[in-house]
């Protein structure tokens, strides 16, 4: 049974394919892309995993190569995402946000890679959004995930709990933090968080109305958080402060009273929109951005939001306190674009990785990248996806 049997295929590079997959051991149907499997299974897994506003299609120019080099690559588009289905539509004041859990992630993970026929990972690679799944796979099942990759969001370490507590009362720090959210808000130029901001109940009505906008949102965008856009000199923050904060672009710490189409909508007013796009065609094309809008024409962005939601609701994320103080054992690295300020949003922690990995192979910046590295860079993230596999 394919759900997807009224879709087009997708427009696909050479030696990709695509498939619906199921397994009674989860209401998904899995959409995945396909590259270098054998019927003999005998090739390592790698594992490529999207962020956000993505699919499993922003992994299309690296599937190849990967699978030139004698691996088994597999992309798909996550719960929430693209042509994977059976995940929970409901609408914002209904939906079971559990079954958007961090640890629910990554058992759709597993669930798919066992469907695939294989029990272990050579190597998970996460984008983004994609990145806080492949962190807490590598995180919680060193055993089934050989090593990770991060891009564009580094890992934080697992959650701190209070310590010691019943035997010092003085450890028991009682001080309320800062509201960072009012302290946005009370800028000179009232500002606010995108995360919060997407965990919103407009947010998807703004992103995904008017649905003839979409495309015209979706490229700038795509733009701004590219290294096409000359606003991003991303730099180390020093602290989580609302002024240290409000010193990323609009698309991170948002004007307070704009959706985030109309956050794009004031950068890109200053752009010459036939340049934008000839400077994109290197990397994002026309032909190639079509894909992403019709996909979210189709199924609009509250799926992915809904991940934001429970990121920002620390009662949601409360299973992974049975992980607190463990580290990230298996070998892990960190590769950015030099022109992406997602390194830098929470200050210090990319700095720290070195901290809450055992093995951390270290932070990787490709020049002339901004945030869609893979897509805007990737023959040199094959290259590091491949230096590091043959260090294992």
């Amino acid at each position: 049974m394919n759900l997807n049997s009224s879709l087009p295929p997708m427009p696909l590079p050479s030696g990709i394919t695509e498939r619906q997959v199921h397994s009674d051991a989860s209401e998904l149907s899995y959409h995945i892309l396909e590259a270098g499997g054998t019927p003999a299974r005998d090739r390592p897994l790698l594992l490529l995993l999207h962020g956000f506003p993505e699919i499993a299609y922003s992994w299309r120019k690296v599937m190849p190569q990967l699978a030139d080099a004698g691996c088994y690559v597999v992309a798909f588009d996550q719960r929430g995402f693209g042509r994977t289905a059976g995940w929970d539509t409901a609408g914002f004041g209904k939906v079971d946000l559990r079954t958007f859990s961090t640890t629910n992630m990554v058992r759709d993970v597993i669930v798919l890679v066992y469907a695939l026929g294989y029990k272990h990972v050579k190597s998970v690679v996460g984008h983004d959004f994609g990145a806080v799944t492949a962190s807490l796979c590598a995180l919680t099942r060193p055993d089934f995930f050989e090593s990770v990759i991060l891009m564009s969001h580094p890992f934080k370490g697992s959650p701190s709990l209070p310590f010691n507590i019943a035997n010092d009362s003085s450890q028991d720090n009682d001080e309320r933090k800062a509201d960072i959210h009012m302290d946005l808000a009370n800028l000179p130029e009232p500002r606010k968080h995108y995360k919060w901001y997407y965990s919103t109940l407009s947010a998807n009505e703004e992103m995904t109305t008017p649905r003839e906008g979409l495309h015209d949102f979706l490229r700038g965008y795509f733009h701004l958080k590219s290294a096409d856009w000359k606003g991003n000199e991303p730099q180390p923050l020093t602290a989580w402060t609302a002024t240290e904060l409000a010193k990323m672009p609009y698309y991170y710490i948002m004007p307070l009273h704009s959706g985030m189409r109309e956050a794009v909508a004031k950068d890109m007013a200053q752009e010459n929109h036939q340049e934008v796009e000839k400077k994109s065609s290197r990397w994002l094309p026309e032909a190639d951005l079509k894909v992403y809008a019709q996909e979210y024409e189709r199924t609009g962005f509250q799926g992915g939001l809904n991940w934001y939601r429970v990121q920002t609701d620390p009662s949601k994320t409360r299973e992974l306190d049975m992980f607190a103080g463990k580290k990230i054992e298996i070998p892990c690295l960190f590769i950015s674009g030099s022109k992406d300020w997602g390194i830098y949003q929470e200050p210090g922690v990319v700095e720290r990785m070195s901290e809450v990995c055992s093995d951390f192979r270290g932070v990787e910046i490709i020049e002339d990248a901004g945030h869609w590295v893979q897509q805007e860079q990737p023959q040199r993230v094959v290259e590091e996806i491949l230096g590091l596999l043959r260090s294992l």
